[in-house]
Order: C-alpha cells, then structure tokens, then sequence
C-alpha cells in the first residue's frame, strides 16, 4: 500500500478562485438525443469534488481508514442551461459557499468554454462510515482551511 499524500495547506476555492477539473464527453454520457444526460452532470461533480480533494492530498479511501469518516451528498440542486455534446471538453468548478464543522455547501457549474451548461449547489456531510449518523469533519482536513 502506497503511503498517503501529504496535506497541503490551502484556501477554500472561492468565486474568484474556483477549483477547476477538466473532463471529455465521451459516447456513454450521451442520451439518445446526442447530449449529455442531465444525472452524469452528477458524476462530473463528483469527480471535480474528488479532485479538488486530492489536490489538497485528501484521499478519501484513505481518510476513511485513518480517521472513519467519510462525505457523502446530503442534497442537490442543478439547473440546465445549455447542452453537452460527444467530445465537448468541459471545465467542471468547485467553489465553496459554506464551510461547517460537519457539512459543506458547495457551488458547481460545468463550462463549456465560455458557456454556462450547468450549476448547482451540493450540500456534502461528513458522517462516521459505520453508523452513517454524521460526525465533525477531522482536523486534518479543516486545518487545511485555517
């Protein structure tokens, strides 16, 4: 097993400094009409959430075993703006809006260039991976923020 990342100190992306992950559309992303299906908006900010993470040498398999919590989407909210098609590159964003002991709100837009596709606010809890009844979010993560 692999040692686990350093942490690295950082600030909270923010709307003028938003975390940005690139990701491809490919052809299982598309629905019968040729555009993305609106739930793999869904994965794509997932995955720019995970990256972000990562960014800061969070690994979430990782901190589950070292520390036994782990986040999870408590609720969502997104608005379609304009479609994704097969191989449009995307810039997928992460900004936080509200940063709590147990939970963050987070707001996410997909971009296609200079076009808003979609934006939406995820709300993530962090919970105690056995009982999933929610938990503090550990210190080494909001020392990150401090």
């Amino acid at each position: 097993m692999s040692e686990p990342a350093t942490l690295r100190s950082a600030t909270l992306p923010s709307a003028s400094q938003p975390f940005r992950h690139a990701v491809r559309v490919y052809w299982e992303d598309t629905d019968a009409g040729g555009v993305v299906f609106y739930a793999n908006y869904l994965k794509y900010f997932e995955r720019a959430r995970t990256e972000w993470l990562r960014s800061l040498g969070v690994q979430q398999q990782a901190l589950r075993e070292a520390t036994g919590a782990m986040f999870l989407v408590t609720d969502t909210a997104l608005r379609y703006k304009q479609p994704a098609r097969l191989d449009d590159a995307l810039q997928i964003t992460v900004v936080v809006d509200d940063f709590r002991p147990a939970s963050m709100k987070l707001s996410q837009q997909a971009w296609r260039g200079e076009t808003l596709l979609c934006e939406g606010e995820i709300r993530i809890g962090c919970v105690d991976a056995t009982s999933l009844r929610p938990c503090r979010i550990p210190t080494q993560i909001t020392a990150l923020f401090t």
